[in-house]
């Protein structure tokens, strides 16, 4: 596959704002294709999964850096920034709508025979069950858990996001990691037995 370099492609997002405030078209064009995917991906991991919201908020966030560019502040790295005015977005979305989406819950461990072994392995099926898992915990906790370990922000880059202390950061991380590690244990191969 051969990959098609635009007039932007190597400039910096923040250059790329600084553009945009200036009016060019084409530096936009660059940042949303940069962003767009992922900002819907995390729309609708924290939106209950929902296609058509997550897209909605996605084309309002994109709406809001054409319409008020000048509210990026330049001395922020943008990547920090965005996925900032997202959260704020998704907590919008959580006192507007007032819900909190219900999940199927995990099939309990005893549930498990041999017939399920297979599925139990299926990456697909884990999958499945981390983001059930997931979708059970609250907005911060979740929010915290996919800006780590989906996008690979730094806990100090999470910090400046959800606008809390490192330290909060990093025992969010503990606790989830901890309980999901011990909702999702049947699916360690340590702890198969044939």
């Amino acid at each position: 596959m051969k990959v098609v370099k635009t007039l932007h492609s190597d400039k910096t997002d923040e250059w790329l704002m600084e553009s945009i405030s200036a009016g060019d078209t084409a530096s936009f064009n660059e940042l949303y294709e940069r962003y767009h995917k992922k900002i819907t991906w995390y729309f609708y991991r924290m939106l209950g999964q929902n296609q058509e919201l997550s897209e909605d908020c996605m084309q309002d966030l994109f709406m809001k850096i054409i319409e008020r560019p000048e509210l990026f502040d330049p001395s922020r790295k943008f990547s920090t920034w965005i996925f900032s005015v997202a959260n704020n977005r998704c907590k919008n979305e959580y006192r507007k709508l007032e819900i909190r989406v219900e999940k199927a819950h995990l099939l309990k461990e005893d549930d498990y025979t041999e017939a399920h072994f297979d599925q139990v392995l299926d990456n697909g099926t884990f999958k499945k069950h981390l983001f059930d898992e997931l979708g059970e915990l609250g907005e911060n906790q979740r929010s915290s858990f996919l800006l780590r370990h989906k996008y690979g922000f730094s806990i100090k880059q999470i910090s400046e996001i959800l606008e809390c202390s490192e330290g909060t950061i990093k025992s969010r991380l503990f606790y989830i990691t901890k309980k999901l590690s011990k909702k999702l244990n049947v699916y360690n191969p340590n702890t198969q037995t044939l």
